[in-house]
């Protein structure tokens, strides 16, 4: 068994306990704090979506001034969340030395100085590169933002504090998105990235202010070697590994479909302007409601349950958006989007769940692979668009609903297999 699961005791990432002769000081819906926090922490899930995705809305216009297909604009949106897969990793480490705070608080405040630099990008190649530096500064938000909740915030609250923060994600990404689209329609993309990065700035300010100095956390080390074995700890877990390709999944699909998507629908048989375009992503309020309902998911149907109900309703929102009737594209985009958040959700808290220690490692881990998938799904979303149009985008989002659908599977056989095994040693 994994020291992931087994909660063996590690000077990486070590959280502090409270003894059960101790009354829980942590936080707790209702609670000193936990409004101020909660606010916080959904205020910087605000900024990191709005900065991470600031382009994708924005992919036809940047096209056309830079004379270049899809496929090659979409590496503005790649860059940036395969940035953030990348150094997920090491800023989490940081997070473990230095502590959640201090860390979140520095990475927003590099991202927002690059957004504000991001709309004078002379060329493709100069704001690519820009982009990578942003979404690498953006990554000492997930992961340690997780982790914060995970040592501050009760066990049973948990869930619904990460999808709090999950629902930030998602009122990000909606607003990034549809204000550049009318503003673009007016000014340009310039313009609109740079009003983009001005509502980061707000955000950032306002996190700061707002998140209470955290209670629970004790430092670890920075040493490599230590870091390296909290890691292969967490990836010789089954669960942890079959929670980190869900999340990789699910965000496979939600690339692939909300990166090409503008590009659909300004194209014939739709034809809308870049505006209409943008307010498209207004969907993402169903997002903000399924995330931050995802406990109750759980607490009826269970984790699996859960993470077939968001699979289901993905796939179904996958197929209706083939038609060529607009208000069923929307309706299959609602779809798309409330699976996918309430999956993300799911999947997410479990792991926050699962790891007894190491847990910046354990959420950055998570992270790395749901944006790697995030990078995998807007490129291959946007060759597969390229090759077979919007029918190729929706194969390659089916394909990855069947990878999450066979890993529950698996999963439910492994659970199954693992209570008979118990039950045989305790008969002997």
């Amino acid at each position: 068994m994994s020291p992931a699961s087994t909660g063996a005791p590690t000077s990486v990432g070590a959280v502090s306990t409270v003894p059960a002769s101790d009354p829980d000081t942590r936080m707790t819906p209702g609670g000193p704090g936990y409004r101020r926090m909660s606010l916080a922490l959904f205020l910087a899930g605000v900024a990191t979506f709005a900065l991470l995705y600031s382009t994708q809305a924005l992919l036809p216009l940047i096209s056309g001034e830079f004379g270049v297909a899809a496929s090659e604009a979409s590496w503005t949106v790649a860059a940036a969340t395969g940035g953030l897969a990348l150094f997920v990793l090491p800023m989490s480490a940081l997070s473990e030395r230095f502590g959640r705070r201090t860390v979140m608080t520095a990475s927003l405040a590099v991202a927002v100085t690059v957004g504000m630099l991001v709309p004078f990008a002379p060329s493709l190649g100069a704001l690519v590169v820009l982009r990578g530096v942003q979404g690498a500064a953006l990554a000492g938000l997930p992961a340690s933002a997780t982790a914060y909740l995970a040592e501050e915030v009760r066990p049973k609250a948990l869930v619904t504090a990460i999808g709090l923060f999950v629902a930030g994600n998602s009122v990000g990404g909606m607003s990034g998105r549809v204000i550049t689209g009318w503003v673009a329609q007016e000014w340009g993309w310039r313009v609109s990235v740079g009003v983009i990065g001005a509502v980061a700035v707000g955000c950032a300010v306002a996190f700061r202010l707002l998140l209470p100095a955290p209670k629970h956390f004790t430092a670890g080390s920075l040493r490599p070697r230590v870091l390296l074995g909290t890691v292969r700890g967490h990836l010789s877990d089954p669960l942890l590994r079959r929670l980190y390709a869900i999340g990789a999944l699910f965000m496979t699909v939600f690339g692939g479909v909300y990166t090409v998507i503008g590009y659909r629908l300004t194209e014939a048989p739709f034809g809308l302007p870049q505006g209409i375009v943008g307010s498209i992503f207004l969907v993402y309020l169903v997002g903000t409601v399924s995330a931050s309902t995802a406990g109750r998911l759980v607490g009826r149907l269970g984790r699996r349950g859960a993470l077939y109900l968001a699979g289901g309703t993905t796939a179904a929102g996958l197929l209706l958006s083939l038609t060529a009737s607009l208000p069923l594209v929307l309706l299959g985009l609602v779809l798309i989007t409330a699976g996918f958040f309430a999956g993300h959700a799911v999947a997410s808290s479990a792991v926050s769940k699962t790891a007894t220690h190491g847990r910046a490692q354990a959420s950055a881990l998570y992270q790395s692979a749901y944006y790697i998938g995030s990078s995998v799904g807007s490129t291959a979303g946007a060759l597969a668009f390229h090759a077979g149009g919007w029918t190729g985008t929706v194969g390659v989002g089916l394909l990855a609903v069947l990878g999450v659908v066979a890993i529950t599977v698996l999963g439910s056989r492994a659970a199954r297999a693992a209570a008979g095994g118990s039950l045989v040693t305790n008969a002997r």
